[in-house]
């Protein structure tokens, strides 16, 4: 049996960075972190292609909170306490300048994930936490203020204990065994998946600037659109896939979307090729991509609309004019089924937000539990806001535990 003052399960994001914290607040403590893999920080790895987006450069607590499906009302106090200033500091005292792209975006100066990895295991050895891999944990007790934890080969007890594993449904019902309500897991993160004429024959098309709205609902997104080999994805799915988790679920993914391409009313638009058509009466039509479209994707609307590659602008009848007024402000696709977006696998789901003290991100039921990231009912849109969550709930918990 092997006792330390303070036990971390889970040597991911959250869990890595609460176990440092912990270790620099209070040296006295013996600190361990508990990793089921034969290494740990994996979603940091992969996070961003391989370059790790540590965080986004949103610094306004009340702006920051929007980007979060669930947690957005629980997560406005710890922003006030530590976030994206604060994740900035701490890196750079550590060595690690962070970079902001265009869309907000943090990277490494590096440019590679394996800067933050290097950075945390240094820490963990410099602070002389214990990693202990290959540790899944099978049994969790709390009996006289201590926990004794089973894992398949050893046994550890601890005071305090802090359960940073991310969406593992394995560690949900261990949690449930001391208590914890568990909001059943759904896919957060994915992309739609399509099978259409209009953009089966261009993946790669980005459109940059679309508004997207799932019919019979009130979801609603807007920014960039990808076409892919099997449907659409990019930023406008991305959000409607994250704020929308739980209907979608309810629906079997399987439901209709609406997309306006030009962001303009459709009675704009038909006036605007009213002009077109005197301007550029001798031209086909097909040729010339007009709203800033991709050509790829003009031709494929102008196709969808019954005009066919030889027309000039001049021989459109009005049917034809409403036709491509349609496609450009209310196409309509049916979405059936999802893809995962990239490696990064975000669920909504977990422990009720309801059973957690969000100062301290410890438990309401079971004293000296304290539960950070993803393994609480709290996910976020992609752009770095999951990762903001697990440095935020690892360092308040680290705080709290510290004293």
């Amino acid at each position: 049996m092997k006792y330390f003052d303070v036990i971390v399960v889970g040597g991911g994001a959250a869990g890595f960075f609460a176990a440092i914290n912990l270790a620099e607040l209070n040296p006295k403590l013996s600190v361990a972190i508990l990793e089921k893999n034969k290494e740990g920080l994996q979603k940091v790895k992969i996070s961003g292609g391989g370059r790790c987006n540590v965080t986004h450069a949103e610094f306004i607590p009340s702006e920051l909170v929007t980007h979060y499906p669930r947690g957005e009302k629980e997560l406005l106090g710890p922003f006030h306490s530590f976030m994206t200033g604060d994740t900035i500091e701490w890196f750079e005292k550590r060595g690690v300048a962070l970079k902001i792209e265009e869309d907000g975006r943090m990277f490494p100066e590096s440019d590679s994930s394996q800067t933050i990895i290097d950075c945390f295991l240094s820490q963990s050895k410099k602070m002389g936490v214990e990693i202990f891999y290959k540790q899944s944990l099978v049994k969790v007790e709390k009996e006289q203020g201590l926990f004794t934890l089973a894992t398949q080969d050893s046994h550890f007890t601890c005071e305090k204990l802090l359960v940073a594993t991310g969406s593992s449904v394995k560690t949900w019902k261990l949690l449930e065994t001391l208590g914890h309500t568990i909001v059943p897991p759904v896919p957060s993160l994915f992309t739609f998946n399509i099978k259409d004429a209009r953009i089966n024959s261009i993946p790669g098309v980005v459109a940059n600037n679309v508004e997207v709205h799932i019919l019979d609902s009130n979801l609603f997104s807007e920014g960039p659109l990808l076409v892919t080999h099997w449907g659409l994805s990019a930023p406008a799915v991305l959000k409607l896939s994250a704020f929308g988790a739980l209907e979608l679920a309810n629906r079997d993914y399987k439901f209709e979307i609406e997309i306006n391409f030009i962001r303009q009313s459709l009675e704009k638009t038909i006036d605007h090729l009213k002009e077109f058509k005197l301007q550029l009466a001798k031209k086909l039509v097909h040729k010339q991509s007009l709203f800033d479209l991709p050509k790829r994707l003009w031709k494929q609307l102008v196709l969808a609309a019954g005009i066919n590659e030889n027309e000039k602008w001049a021989d459109l009848t009005k049917v034809q004019m409403e036709n491509l007024s349609e496609q450009l402000t209310r196409a309509q696709f049916q979405v059936d089924g999802k893809s995962t977006f990239k490696e990064e696998f975000v669920t909504a789901g977990g422990v009720d937000l309801k059973e957690i003290n969000f100062k301290t991100f410890e438990s309401k039921l079971v004293e000296n539990l304290y539960l950070a990231g993803e393994v609480i009912n709290v996910d976020a849109i992609t752009g770095g806001f999951n990762f903001q969550n697990a440095w935020t709930g690892g360092f308040l918990a680290a705080k709290a535990m510290s004293q």
